[in-house]
């Protein structure tokens, strides 16, 4: 199973923090997703799986058109829900929130930052729903577009680039890992 992120959008290039707000990609991030789409098809990917926020389900429907499928759309692979916090700068939410923020820094795992989802029911959620993704076909040519955080909860410390990706090991380890643009 190979696990990537949707390209840039317009919040990116904004610097605002996104959550589960709903911006499209911007026109690097529709450029990210074509190339996503051809090193997919180098893999052998055929069924590809997104979240159903915006920027995610155009990177999805771009990847998929090249690999000719159409992509299958999962709520629970979505960003963390961060509430009050969607569509504001990052300064703006350092201003406004500066405890909650340096409790999030911190890895508070039980903090619902803007009231929010807490990480540990991201964890709960995306866990879930990728151990039922992974019994398709042994999760073998599968390709998961989703976010920054549903990726975190794989791999705590990885920094995945708009439309790279990377494929788990067993024990959570990155065994490949590509950026793309």
């Amino acid at each position: 199973m190979w696990i990537a992120r949707h390209g840039e959008s317009t919040w990116n290039v904004e610097g605002r923090w996104q959550g589960q707000g709903d911006p499209p990609l911007s026109g690097r991030g529709e450029k990210q997703a074509h190339a996503l789409g051809e090193r997919l098809v180098r893999r052998g990917v055929h069924t590809v799986i997104s979240s159903d926020l915006t920027r995610a389900a155009q990177t999805a429907l771009i990847a998929a058109r090249r690999l000719g499928v159409a992509p299958c759309f999962d709520p629970r692979l979505r960003e963390r829900d961060v509430g009050a916090w969607s569509g504001l700068a990052h300064v703006e939410i350092a201003r406004r929130f500066p405890d909650e923020l340096a409790r999030m820094r911190a890895g508070d795992p039980d903090l619902r930052p803007g009231g929010g989802e807490s990480f540990r029911e991201l964890q709960a959620r995306v866990r879930a729903a990728l151990a039922e993704i992974a019994l398709q076909e042994d999760g073998d040519g599968i390709a998961v577009i989703t976010h920054l955080g549903v990726i975190r909860v794989l791999e705590p410390h990885v920094q995945v680039e708009h439309a790279g990706f990377f494929r788990p090991g067993g024990d959570g380890a990155r065994r490949e890992r590509e950026s793309l643009l």
